[in-house]
């Protein structure tokens, strides 16, 4: 996904007393929702950095719920089974695997197929020889790729920090960490689930066009895998198919109708699916792009979803154009339970110079500032019935905007507000941020809850 661990200074403090020390902080409260400029300021958040807490929470009645973006991967190398553990402990309700898959057809998490950035491949003279450049999506990429692995030899590799510039205190857990398989993810979530919580999945598939058909392994065969189609076979043979656990997102829009009309029924399970938007104004849906190269029948191919397009589906139809009420009305009737957009789209942002310092470490990283818009998307999708699940919150200072008042909002007032907004979930790289803006949120709206 696209692209925050601060936890607000009174992270042990009861809803309530968080809530006063919000409010303390500066933050203005509009009919129950606490504006985006308010809220701890990125110097208070970047004090309580330090230790990640352990949050016993309870289970979302209110449907609201906290998605661990490839685990606590603000706090542990991204997509370990240390990461899932800890966005667990911290109160998270879904954990989120990018799936790829290996030579041999296992599913595992990786971000990309590509792992030189996510393991110590490269530390392996015997996979020298396996390093080259492949066409993924569209783009050239160099490196070593899952395809040409078996599980075998993946499991002789070792996790890594991806972004060890911005998360330096992830790298000292470089090398210690193997890298899942989906199915090793699914018996840990299954593990962790005592009482009336249940900790659920939230799968996505990697590059399923190019895992199903345009994709090579080194030796030159076709990969031929499709990643819908183990991914269920994977929840069925754990025993992992409540509808209430798991839900299955892609970026691509073929995948999502073909596990809905075809995969999904043949398995005799029925799951929820979201469907994922990059940028709205200039990703193009990749399937739909190779689809169109290779001539085949649209209409085959995705239905009567084309006529809800203004101007039809074509090889550059950007996300934006599936962003309508006609688009979303159609998947909701069609596939969709929900939708994933960016929340750089959701929440627009303008860039900002000179660049502000907003954690008071000496360094100006704040780089953007909120222009206190919403897009239309927001309101549209919800007025179909969709669940709206944005991506991504997160906590370290380059990735926050200055609010309208001039103060830098902090990930856990951007996470209170997109509750505000109507949001169901979001997924964020700090679980206990995420969970304690819940908690902020169901206090501040207590009283009017109680009052109905």
């Amino acid at each position: 996904m696209n692209p925050d661990t601060p936890v607000a200074p009174c992270r042990r403090a009861t809803a309530r007393r968080r809530l006063a020390c919000l409010l303390l902080a500066g933050c203005s409260v509009t009919h129950g929702l606490p504006a985006l400029a308010a809220g701890p300021s990125a110097a208070d958040g970047a004090k309580a950095h330090a230790a990640p807490s352990h949050h016993r929470p309870r289970a979302p009645r209110d449907g609201l719920i906290v998605i661990a973006h490839r685990g606590a991967s603000g706090y542990r190398p991204e997509h370990t089974l240390e990461a899932y553990r800890l966005a667990i402990r911290q109160g998270a309700d879904f954990i989120e695997p990018d799936l790829v898959a290996t030579r041999d057809g296992v599913l595992i998490a990786r971000h990309e197929n590509e792992i030189s950035g996510t393991t110590d491949v490269a530390r392996h003279p015997e996979f020298a020889d396996r390093r080259t450049t492949k066409r993924v999506d569209g783009q050239l990429v160099t490196g070593w790729f899952t395809e040409d692995f078996t599980l075998a030899e993946i499991r002789r590799l070792r996790a890594r920090e991806r972004i060890p510039g911005i998360r330096p205190d992830n790298a000292r857990f470089d090398g210690l960490y193997t890298i899942p398989t989906f199915a090793e993810i699914l018996r840990l979530a299954a593990r962790e689930s005592r009482g009336h919580r249940r900790i659920g999945v939230y799968p996505e598939t990697k590059h399923p066009t190019y895992f199903a058909r345009e994709g090579r392994r080194l030796d030159g065969s076709p990969i031929g895998i499709s990643l819908g189609q183990a991914l269920v076979e994977t929840l069925v043979e754990e025993g992992f198919t409540d509808p209430r656990r798991v839900f299955i997102q892609s970026f691509e829009f073929e995948n999502l109708i073909e596990l809905h009309e075809a995969i999904m029924p043949a398995a005799g399970v029925d799951l929820p699916l979201v469907q994922l938007y990059d940028d709205l104004d200039t990703a193009v849906p990749y399937d739909l792009a190779y689809n169109v190269a290779q001539g085949r029948d649209l209409a085959t191919v995705y239905g009567e979803l084309g006529s809800k397009v203004e101007g039809g589906l074509q090889a550059g139809t950007p996300y934006g154009a599936f962003a309508t009420p006609a688009v979303l009305g159609w998947m909701k009737a069609n596939y969709a339970s929900g939708v994933g957009p960016w929340k750089g789209n959701l929440l627009p942002r303008a860039p900002l110079a000179p660049p502000v310092d907003g954690d008071g470490d000496g360094e100006a990283e704040v780089v953007s500032r909120s222009t206190a818009r919403v897009h239309p998307m927001l309101g549209d999708a919800l007025a179909q019935g969709l669940l709206v699940h944005p991506y991504t919150l997160r906590a370290e200072e380059g990735y926050l905007a200055q609010a309208p008042n001039g103060n830098v909002a902090t990930a856990l007032a951007e996470a209170v507000q997109l509750y505000g907004l109507g949001v169901n979930g979001f997924f964020i790289d700090q679980p206990d941020v995420g969970v304690a803006a819940r908690d902020i949120f169901r206090e501040i709206n207590r009283p009017l809850i109680e009052g109905r």
